[in-house]
């Protein structure tokens, strides 16, 4: 199973605060600075991942340059400084949600050669949403001079006999527990357990690629092994980065480079715990001629199902298709299109109905409740016909997304 490689994994020693050690992905909450200034203040001194990542709700700040600085200086003080320590396998990741349900994962690393995000490619490790490449640049800065990766990156498979993480689940009594904490701001609890026989694991992923199987869930013998949940920029920025470091090695030096992987967490896209939940639209520097023009070209597709739309405390709806997927790719459509000749427009991305509502309130923005995406037909719709609108779904609420905690050298001694 080249695809997937047994890592060496960083986790912070014992005596340091887990509950402040480990926080949410950088892409949440992009809106809310409220959200980052209090989890700082939580974290206050202690070694923290929040030190060791960018918040995207900063990246309009003038201080760029000197963040990114700070960051790659934080990375190597920790490395250096006794912060971590090491082992070579697997983690299995039980994550209690703030619902009471379990999400189980599997952190891995992958190889970055086996993944594209472009629309359509013969990868076996493919992006389910449009890859907006404006985003990258912030990111690749960052991780171009770090020596550590973090991940929140959510990789799912198909595994539809539930064969592979939730029986490595069945036996975790004998396995070593290696973190078991709370996570901070309502993020729930997680549980980690080191997995160092790996052997079986990477067997039975690599059967996910035989032709039979292939054929019998998706009518087709068109090879794929993972999609991507969450973190599909983070995985961008990897690989770009990749690129970058492997044009100055040689072919042997490429086989065996720690930048040319990344560590994610695996989840089995039929975990029952689960769920797509849709990625609202928060619209800026428009008026209600922004809804009227929505209304109206959305009207003339002739759609069956309806979204709700909010402008100053008006309610507002619109006619889209009834299949989720047409429904978002037509939304987001006539999004851009509008975009191109308003230039003073502005879209974020919300998850959660309440934050939408207050996130538009306070900027006096446009709030837009969009479809939700159905997941069993995920990888049927990715293997035939290519990616996704970008931001078509999350994978649960923003408190359930992945927290930093794991983490791997990407530099070689």
């Amino acid at each position: 199973m080249k695809t997937v490689k047994v890592p060496k994994i960083l986790l912070p020693k014992q005596y340091i605060d887990k509950s402040k050690w480990s926080v949410i992905a950088c892409d949440q909450f992009t809106s809310q600075v409220d959200y980052w200034e209090k989890l700082s203040d939580f974290v206050g001194e202690s070694p923290s991942t929040l030190n060791l990542i960018y918040p995207e709700v900063y990246l309009e700040k003038d201080d760029k340059q000197a963040r990114i600085e700070k960051i790659n200086a934080n990375m190597y003080n920790y490395l250096k400084g006794g912060v971590f320590e090491e082992f070579e396998g697997f983690v299995l990741v039980d994550r209690t949600m703030n619902d009471g349900r379990h999400r189980l994962g599997l952190v891995i690393a992958v190889d970055l050669e086996d993944y594209e995000y472009t629309e359509e490619n013969d990868a076996l490790i493919k992006a389910t949403e449009k890859t907006v490449v404006e985003r990258l640049p912030a990111r690749i800065e960052v991780r171009k001079g770090a020596c550590l990766e973090l991940p929140h990156i959510m990789m799912l498979m198909d595994d539809r006999s539930q064969k592979i993480i939730e029986k490595l689940y069945e036996s975790r009594d004998f396995l070593e527990l290696i973190y078991d904490f709370e996570l901070n701001m309502n993020g729930g609890r997680v549980k980690g357990y080191k997995v160092t026989n790996c052997s079986q694991i990477l067997d039975e992923l690599a059967k996910l690629l035989d032709e039979e199987v292939l054929e019998e869930k998706y009518g087709t013998k068109k090879p794929i092994l993972f999609a991507v949940g969450d973190g599909n920029h983070s995985l961008a920025t990897a690989k770009e980065c990749w690129k970058a470091v492997k044009k100055n090695l040689t072919a042997e030096q490429q086989k065996n480079h720690p930048a040319r992987y990344a560590l994610c967490e695996l989840v089995n896209l039929h975990d029952k715990s689960l769920d797509f939940e849709p990625i609202h639209r928060v619209v800026f520097g428009v008026d209600k001629k922004f809804i009227d023009f929505m209304h109206d070209r959305l009207q003339k597709l002739d759609g069956k199902e309806q979204i709700k739309v909010v402008y100053e405390d008006t309610i507002y709806y619109w006619n889209v298709c009834d299949n989720p997927s047409d429904a978002i790719a037509d939304i987001q459509s006539l999004m851009d299109e509008y975009a191109k000749k308003h230039k003073n427009m502005v879209i974020d991305y919300i998850h959660g109905d309440e934050h939408l509502l207050k996130v538009a309130k306070d900027g006096k923005g446009v709030a837009v409740f969009m479809p939700k995406l159905q997941k069993d037909g995920l990888f049927d719709y990715v293997v035939r016909r290519g990616v996704l609108p970008r931001k078509s779904f999350s994978m649960g609420h923003a408190e359930d997304k992945r927290y930093y905690l794991e983490c791997r050298k990407i530099t070689e001694d």
